[in-house]
């Protein structure tokens, strides 16, 4: 199975850039308003900031309405899971690395007023 359809992602456009770059674009399954741009790393300089973009934190949210099939599932593709999940106010979390080392934070939303 590949991560686009682990995470529920389409894949939209996957264009060599030369000297071994690569153009990924995806977005989720259903909405057209989201995309996301995947980039390799071109050089040392970038390749030391992968994953590092955000001071070390997650920089991006993969929001879920079933957080164990989706949590269960991610090892197989190469995931690298950085905790065990928690319970917070707003819902269900757990940290994660992509293949590439960008940090990810898997959230299934508590739904209630004050959290959507």
């Amino acid at each position: 199975m590949a991560v686009v359809d682990l995470l529920g992602f389409e894949l939209l456009e996957d264009r060599p850039q030369g000297e071994g770059g690569r153009w990924v674009t995806v977005r989720p399954r259903g909405p057209r308003e989201t995309a996301l741009l995947l980039a390799r790393a071109d050089g040392p300089e970038q390749e030391a900031r992968v994953g590092d973009r955000t001071g070390g934190r997650a920089g991006l949210f993969l929001h879920t309405d079933d957080f164990a099939r989706d949590h269960e599932r991610m090892p197989a593709a190469g995931v690298t899971s950085e905790e065990t999940p928690r319970h917070e106010p707003y819902g269900t979390v757990a940290a994660f690395q992509d293949l590439y080392g960008n940090r990810w934070d898997l959230v299934q939303p508590r739904l209630s007023p004050a959290y959507g």
